[in-house]
């Protein structure tokens, strides 16, 4: 009989598509209203400000972000890629085709951060997981067909297929820090997005809205950019890249959904298609039961832990016996058998 397995990561990654695929609704009633380059550098923005006050009241002041003196190379490269080149392609390529195509061409992020987590930076999986990311994918992109496909300008393609890469490749980068600060991490990429976004946005001439669309969409972008990032975050630390992407790839139903539910849309046969779809994909993940002998190497790193299995270390420093918390420490050699994911202890080969 197969059992589930809804651990920690896996409701943190369902929780962010949750929160994400909730925006949309939620941000389309300010299309129209607000140009696509302002509103994208205001949903930014509000998850930039909102996380960076969520995290001085958390820690009662500044505290450091946790970073490795390695890691920040890291953390560059998502927010250039992510938060700067991807949300420019993506204006671009909306400018020169529909949403309803762009929306399509958009599933190609998960492809693509799955075959870079695979190929590139050496992530496990197997067939299973695979069948079921595709079913995942092929629900989302049924989702998003528009009803009339009409030749659109090459230019545009490219250029929604260049940001889904530049966002392949944060997602992957982001999961090499993603054992420090989520809110630091996701707090400074929304506040650089949402500024260089902004600044685009004035240099082309584009004028703000008034203050309560302002404020709206600030509020919108905590949650669903800033909230859900955070959420990403904590699931690729503990999910890896792959499967954290093949739930968050539910998002577009999820959005969906809570348009039909609160502003009235219409309901279709593709919806239905697309849930069962999506669904069987997401059961084929939540049934992984992966479990075999391995060696963790030695390893250095700064994130929250208990002293488990995984933390058998000494203190160099005072400590009060308080867990969970935080400080660098460093994993010896161990060899041992349990089910597991490719989280920040488990990136290991296989045979």
């Amino acid at each position: 009989m197969l059992k589930l397995h809804l651990s920690p990561a896996t409701l943190a990654a369902f929780g962010a598509a949750f929160l994400f695929g909730s925006s949309t609704p939620f941000a389309k009633q300010l299309v129209g209203n607000v140009s696509p380059l302002l509103l994208a550098g205001l949903l930014y923005l509000g998850s930039g400000i909102g996380l960076a006050l969520a995290r001085l009241i958390k820690n009662r002041g500044w505290r450091s972000s946790g970073l490795l003196k390695n890691e920040w190379i890291w953390l560059g490269g998502t927010i250039g890629f992510g938060g700067m080149l991807a949300p420019t392609l993506l204006m671009t390529g909306l400018i020169q085709m529909t949403a309803a195509t762009a929306s399509l061409l958009l599933n190609l992020e998960t492809v693509l951060t799955a075959v870079l987590a695979w190929i590139f930076f050496k992530e496990h999986t197997d067939r299973r997981i695979m069948f079921g990311m595709l079913l995942i994918v092929i629900g989302g992109a049924v989702l998003a067909w528009p009803s009339q496909i009409t030749k659109q300008n090459w230019l545009g393609s490219l250029a929604i297929i260049g940001a889904c890469f530049c966002w392949a490749i944060d997602n992957n980068l982001t999961r090499k820090i993603s054992s420090a600060d989520s809110l630091f991490i996701a707090g400074s990429k929304g506040l650089i997005a949402g500024i260089v976004n902004i600044i685009l946005g004035l240099t082309m001439g584009l004028t703000f809205p008034d203050w309560s669309k302002i404020s709206y969409a600030l509020l919108v972008g905590f949650l669903g950019y800033g909230v859900s990032l955070v959420l990403f975050i904590l699931a690729l630390r503990g999910l890896g890249t792959a499967r954290t992407g093949a739930y968050f790839s539910t998002a577009p139903f999820i959005g969906a959904a809570i348009a039909i539910v609160f502003f009235n849309a219409p309901t279709s046969t593709v919806f239905w298609i697309s849930a069962i779809l999506m669904g069987i994909g997401v059961c084929i993940h939540l049934t992984e039961a992966h479990e075999h002998t391995h060696t963790h190497e030695p390893l250095f790193h700064n994130h929250r832990h208990i002293h488990d299995e995984h933390h058998q270390h000494l203190h160099d420093f005072p400590w009060d016996g308080k867990e969970p918390h935080a400080h660098p420490h460093q994993h010896e050699p161990i060899t041992h058998s349990h089910h597991h994911y490719p989280d920040i202890h488990h990136r290991h080969k296989h045979k």
